[in-house]
């Protein structure tokens, strides 16, 4: 009877290590595919019509919640704010604080990928083959190196049609549209307006449970995937990918090690050390989830009681950076973009990669804070640059080990910005929320 409970009970193999474990068959297969029947007719017509359809419905799966998922959590993001003269200086040192440290932390990861070029090396003859098949995509994007002027960039933030824009994929449009938005909702704070905010945090909640059971998918996809591209270059495309993962966390590494501490140097006056050692029960628990959502009771916790930020401030700032304060998948969505890019010879002007530093900054406001949850806003960013979509079941693969890396640079940015903040608010009596008769401390 026990044993029989034993073998009924049986612990299910965890997603990241059946990603890995798909990972490995679908580019074990395909390399050994590669290496003793490239040219098979056999193996073509596995690719093309068992493979490729596969990835394509994990594909087609996020781009299916990407506009739904920003257009609410920036809602939800902006709403909870709130009304801008009622919060005062902490949310616009806080708003400053999101934007300027997700800035700082794409241009590093921008910088790295120019500068080291992860995505480069392909032999001549394998890069040929591969935008033979991007063809006309190809073509288009070298076309419009140079066609974009700031003018036009500027204007086509503003959608004249925010209907048309979601569905022609212009993210960086909705992204505006959904800010003006929860602006306007918060502003307006009516019965109605709270009714619309509820189903929106419902839309929110339903594109998450979607999520997670599209993520179930994802061993199949990294299988099929990287066999797919395995199958076609071989050899050549395990070593791209470890020089990916290395300038991701070399990249992540700087921002954490050197930016954050220079920050809380600078600004808030605190030692770094004492600052990792306070931090460390909330940076583990990050590590372990991937995600940022399930650690903000920890966080909270250890940014009040380890850390002495007053609570009103660590509740606003931490809270509010578990879904906005995504520096760390900012810096990985920028890498990855750039990565794929140049991995299928796809030039981006200096013009388009501003773009996507502002896309990786806006969108790493809409990633939902769970494991994954910034691939469908990477999967929209590489449609946006006609980037073969197909690239991303490269990084499925060893997804979760980045993904534990930057949730700790995403926890860790909510409570060096709690910690500077709080400093700067240590001269005021009183701070928006704090009840009469309350102490500050």
């Amino acid at each position: 009877m026990s044993e029989h409970a034993t073998t009924a009970r049986a612990p299910k193999l965890s997603l990241h290590t059946r990603m890995l474990i798909g990972f490995v068959i679908g580019a074990g297969a395909g390399l050994l595919a590669n290496f003793y029947a490239a040219d098979a007719g056999w193996l073509e017509g596995l690719v093309t019509y068992v493979a490729d359809p596969i990835g394509q419905l994990f594909l087609r799966l996020l781009f299916m919640l990407v506009i739904p998922l920003v257009f609410s959590a920036l809602i939800l993001g902006v709403v909870e704010i709130g009304d801008p003269q009622s919060l005062g200086r902490i949310g616009g040192k806080t708003l400053v604080w999101i934007l300027a440290v997700t800035a700082i932390a794409v241009t590093i990861g921008l910088v790295l990928v120019n500068l080291l070029q992860p995505g480069l090396g392909l032999p001549p003859e394998l890069a040929t083959s591969l935008l033979a098949e991007s063809g006309e995509r190809t073509a288009d994007i070298a076309g419009k190196g140079g066609a974009i002027s700031g003018v036009d960039l500027l204007l086509n933030i503003v959608p004249k049609n925010p209907i048309a824009s979601a569905a022609a994929g212009d993210l960086i449009a909705v992204m505006f549209f959904a800010l003006m938005f929860g602006i306007a909702a918060t502003v307006l704070r009516t019965d109605s307006t709270r009714l619309f905010v509820g189903a929106v945090q419902g839309i929110y909640d339903i594109c998450l449970k979607l999520i997670g059971w599209i993520i179930e998918l994802a061993p199949y996809a990294v299988a099929a995937l990287l066999f797919s591209i395995t199958s076609k270059l071989g050899f050549d495309v395990m070593v791209q990918l470890a020089r990916f993962v290395g300038t991701v966390l070399l990249a992540l590494g700087i921002h954490f090690f050197i930016v954050f501490p220079v920050m809380l140097m600078v600004f808030g006056r605190t030692s770094p050390l004492a600052f990792f050692r306070g931090a460390q029960p909330a940076l583990l628990t990050a590590f372990s989830t991937s995600s940022s959502s399930a650690t903000l009771p920890t966080t909270l916790a250890v940014t009040e009681e380890r850390l002495g930020v007053p609570r009103r401030v660590a509740r606003f700032v931490c809270t509010l950076g578990a879904t906005a304060n995504m520096n760390g998948t900012a810096l990985f969505e920028g890498i990855t973009v750039l990565f794929l890019a140049q991995f299928f010879g796809i030039e981006l002007s200096l013009v388009q990669q501003i773009t996507v530093l502002v896309l990786c900054i806006f969108g790493s406001i809409g990633a939902a804070g769970v494991p994954g949850g910034s691939l469908p806003v990477i999967a929209m960013i590489l449609m946006m640059f006609n980037i073969p979509p197909e690239g991303i079941g490269l990084i499925l693969g060893v997804d979760r080990l980045l993904d534990m890396c930057r949730t700790v640079v995403n926890v860790g940015g909510d409570m060096v910005g709690s910690v500077v903040i709080g400093r700067t608010e240590a001269g005021h009596d009183a701070l928006p929320g704090d009840a009469p008769g309350h102490a500050q401390g």
